[in-house]
């Protein structure tokens, strides 16, 4: 969410910034936003006036009192008492405006940064960086599904019978190699100097309401019935949510933490949810990084979440390309983000395995979190996050890439140490 003070002050500018995302559709929201703000201002003024007013009828009754000018005195004891009456009227018709621009303000996309690329969607993202040699294969290679279900370490048809689509059921040395980049992830971080957290599963929704519209919460969103919880589709806002209407000291900043969690998306019409495999369930591993800072700071540790993510899939040697999101692919809060893809051999094309984000201050308007200053002002911090990295979408880059002829599949060298020393999963006879 934005500072209402650019619609107030600088109209043209928000709007000109919502045609470089091609969302020319929600240009009313900032003229409504304007001329509520205009009424509300208004509205404010006069209950400033009728409390200015009051009060020097009070001092007048005062000296009424002391002169003994009893009529007098009544007649202005009934106009005072009217005051109370008209200031509640409007006070409720201001926080009705209040609330009106509030969910409008929702509605508005973050201001972007001055870099990024501006294009319509997903096909206009800018392709920065290519790390990793594309591996040349002598064979006809197999998706991660039929290699997983040839090896029987994936069992899509008994997920199928417990849950539905899109979810699955993984087995022995593919379990455990789940596990090992779990292990893998959570060890890079840490060493980074991020600190593991193991957050809840479960979100309030006045939590969610601060990462995600009302649109996306009905879309993504699992809640249980009859309680204020929803599973969690990422423990990105488990982690932010902690600092939900906090004021941080400025030498706390930044804040650097990590977490491992499962996730929980229901993903309603996404395109391959019914499709057999790992890339898009309902379901998965992730381990996350997030940081909390001074606004000054805030590009130095989006390079560095950047940094360290390509770090993180080098080690796995994976091949891999940095993607700059462009204006018309960036989702209302974000300022600035990029994508790392991976090669899939069996498809000829690069998939999305991790995403980082500045939000700039948007995110934590929304949650108002702040910190004191130099001048000990409070100000709002800036958020950013990154995936670490999703399991089963890592699997089904290493699956790809590391296959075999004879169908079984190499094990990262990193990982290695994490499976007692097996290099290979191969087929159990």
């Amino acid at each position: 969410m934005i500072d209402i003070k650019l619609v107030r002050e600088n109209p043209e500018l928000v709007k000109e910034n919502i045609k470089k995302k091609f969302q020319n559709e929600k240009i009313k929201y900032v003229e409504e936003v304007f001329e509520k703000d205009k009424k509300w201002r208004s509205l404010k003024k006069e209950v400033d006036e009728l409390r200015h007013s009051r009060n020097k009828i009070s001092q007048e009754i005062s000296e009424l009192k002391k002169s003994g000018k009893d009529k007098e005195v009544e007649k202005l004891m009934k106009k005072a008492k009217q005051i109370p009456d008209e200031i509640a009227k409007i006070e409720e018709n201001t926080r009705r405006l209040e609330e009106e621009i509030h969910q409008l303000m929702l509605k508005i996309p973050n201001i972007i940064h001055k870099s990024v690329p501006i294009g319509k969607n997903a096909e206009e993202n800018v392709v920065k960086e290519k790390i990793g040699k594309i591996k040349d294969f002598s064979f006809d290679v197999k998706n991660h599904a039929e290699l997983g279900e040839s090896l029987g370490v994936l069992d899509f048809d008994s997920s199928a019978k417990i849950s539905g689509n899109g979810f699955y059921v993984m087995k022995g040395d593919l379990a455990l190699l789940n596990q090992a980049l779990i292990s893998y992830a959570r060890e890079f971080m840490v060493k980074k100097g991020y600190l593991y957290i193991e957050p809840p599963l479960m979100i309030r929704k006045e939590v969610l309401e601060g990462v995600y519209s009302n649109a996306e919460i009905e879309q993504m969103a699992y809640k249980t019935e009859g309680e204020d919880l929803y599973l969690i589709a990422t423990s990105e806002h488990p982690l932010i949510g902690m600092y939900k209407d906090k004021t941080l000291k400025k030498e706390d900043l930044p804040v650097k933490i990590t977490a491992y969690s499962m996730c929980f998306r229901r993903e309603i019409g996404s395109h391959g949810i019914d499709e057999k495999g790992l890339y898009r369930t309902h379901q998965f591993n992730k381990q996350e990084m997030v940081v909390i800072c001074k606004p000054e700071d805030s590009y130095k540790y989006y390079d560095e979440l950047l940094k360290l993510s390509k770090e993180l899939f080098k080690g796995l040697e994976i091949p891999i390309r940095e993607l700059e999101c462009c204006s018309g692919d960036l989702s209302d809060l974000k300022a600035k983000s990029a994508d790392l893809e991976a090669w899939s051999p069996r498809q000829k094309k690069y998939f999305e395995i991790t995403s980082v984000t500045n939000m700039e201050e948007a995110q934590a308007r929304r949650l108002n979190i702040r910190f004191l200053d130099e001048k000990n002002e409070r100000k709002f911090v800036h958020t950013l996050n990154n995936t670490a990295i999703a399991t089963s979408r890592a699997l089904v880059a290493i699956m790809e890439n590391n296959q075999n002829k004879d169908g079984s599949i190499n094990i990262p060298k990193v990982l290695q140490k994490y499976m007692g020393g097996k290099k290979k999963i191969e087929m159990k006879i």
